[in-house]
């Protein structure tokens, strides 16, 4: 796949990971440099934590629609101007400007969020079944393990040369993004629609923005519950008429047929539930090792020492994705997911019940890792076996979605539990409040494998 062109060629797998990798690490960049902002912006940390949220709502909003705009004819396009939006926004980032202006710049790094199933797409049309399945697996493997990559180079960046060079590593790596989407992404296919329902594509952002606002902020429910129940409330409203409009036009965002199919349908809600415990384990394990050890646990390590505790999650991420292919040949799609859940879910249990020394971190997170890079590689063959070619992009986009929708309510579960056991006048919950949390998330894994092993007896409609 060169320049615009269809036939595939030997770089063009690894140009597509790249391009997904890098949208992943520049979507994480505000993670670790949260504090970082606040001081060098003399902002509160709750600002400087929308450098954070604002790109991952963003990434969530505009993840449908360009779904969408991937299954026309200006799919192409589409993807190139999404990546000269990140490389915009990550010019605003490190451009000498105030706060707002790098808060926008997130912002439109944030749309390239969106651009995962836009390459899946492009994975299945253009390279024969035996690549394209393993093509998939791997961005979508890459779609979350470049956390751990974006970490660790933040931090260090960050120590040794300030802020703006850690956000120029993000400017550095859009623009070789860019560079290999020219290269790798060809034009699609002819003969497809190139519509887009507009309206649809408000109340579906705009109930997706509520209902992310309402799970990640747990501020909000502790300070203003009727605020929290007011946009839960708004959030549902506004994906019934999504769903009351979709079922009637011609054109829909997302095709609820394809939805509703049974194994689509339990391959989304295993996700959601897998999503959950997954990113409550990672937000734990971060959050635990940077606690001083004056509160009577944690290791009070650096942004870059807790970066590299995610190295393992990404290196055997990465390995999970590359076992999936021999795994298939003795299970179905079905049941290595349930083997990704279980890696997961004996990490919470690890986390659970040993966490005193800090190597103990990095075997949970190499654990965690090995059991997202499985699942992660999994979920897709399970999805598009039940999916037509041509909505590649639109039925895996929503599928991100209820990933992001997922993860949120992994990190809202496990900071609203941490919140109930800080006591009165500290900063630093209990340790028994990462052990009640560590178990929530294994409550919540022990339900995704079940759902996984019962998946592998339905059939598509």
């Amino acid at each position: 796949m060169t320049a615009g062109g269809g036939t595939p060629d030997r770089t063009s797998v690894p140009a597509l990971v790249f391009v997904a990798l890098v949208v992943a690490v520049v979507g994480s960049l505000g993670a670790p440099l949260i504090t970082s902002v606040a001081g060098a912006f003399d902002v509160s940390l709750a600002a400087a934590q929308w450098t954070l949220t604002a790109p991952l709502l963003v990434g969530a909003v505009a993840t449908p629609v360009l779904g969408r705009l991937g299954t026309g004819p200006r799919r192409r396009r589409v993807v190139l101007a999404t990546l000269t939006v990140v490389v915009a926004g990550s010019l605003l980032t490190v451009a000498p400007l105030p706060f707002g202006w790098l808060l926008a710049g997130r912002v439109a790094q944030g749309a390239g969020l969106g651009l995962m199933a836009l390459l899946m797409g492009v994975a299945r049309d253009h390279l024969p079944p035996v690549r394209s399945g393993p093509a998939i697996a791997s961005l979508s493997v890459a779609s979350i393990a470049g956390v751990g990559v974006g970490y660790p180079l933040a931090g260090l960046l960050t120590d040794v040369a300030g802020l703006r060079a850690a956000y120029g590593l993000g400017l550095l790596i859009a623009v070789a993004a860019l560079a290999a989407a020219w290269w790798s992404v060809p034009q699609p296919p002819p003969g497809r629609s190139a519509a887009v329902d507009v309206p649809g594509a408000v109340l579906l952002g705009t109930g997706l923005a509520a209902l992310l606002l309402a799970i990640s902020q747990t501020s909000v429910w502790t300070r203003r519950p009727e605020l929290a129940a007011a946009l839960l409330a708004a959030a549902a409203v506004l994906v019934a008429a999504w769903v009351r409009r979709e079922r009637r036009c011609a054109a829909p965002l997302v095709d609820l047929a394809l939805l509703r199919d049974p194994a689509v349908a339990g391959a989304n809600a295993v996700m959601l539930l897998g999503g959950v415990g997954m990113y409550l384990l990672l937000t734990l394990v971060t959050r635990y090792v940077q606690t001083p050890g004056s509160a009577g646990h944690g290791f009070g390590v650096d942004v870059f020492v807790a970066g590299l505790v995610l190295v393992p999650f990404s290196a055997l991420g990465f390995v999970g994705g590359k076992l999936v292919r021999p795994l298939r040949r003795r299970l179905t799609a079905a049941a290595v997911l349930a083997c990704g859940g279980t890696a997961v879910l004996a990490a919470l249990a690890l986390f659970a019940l040993a966490r005193g020394q800090l190597w103990l971190s990095f075997a949970v997170m190499g654990m965690l890792g090995l059991g997202v890079g499985v699942f992660s590689a999994a979920m897709p063959a399970v999805i598009l076996a039940a999916t037509p070619a041509e909505e590649t992009s639109s039925v895996m986009s929503f599928n991100q979605v209820v990933r992001s929708v997922g993860f949120s309510i992994g990190s809202a579960l496990g900071g609203l539990t941490l919140a109930a056991n800080t006591p009165a006048g500290s900063v630093f919950p209990t340790d028994a409040g990462y052990t009640a949390a560590s178990w929530l998330g294994a409550a919540a894994m022990a339900v995704t494998v079940a759902a996984a092993l019962a998946l592998s007896g339905v059939r598509s409609s």
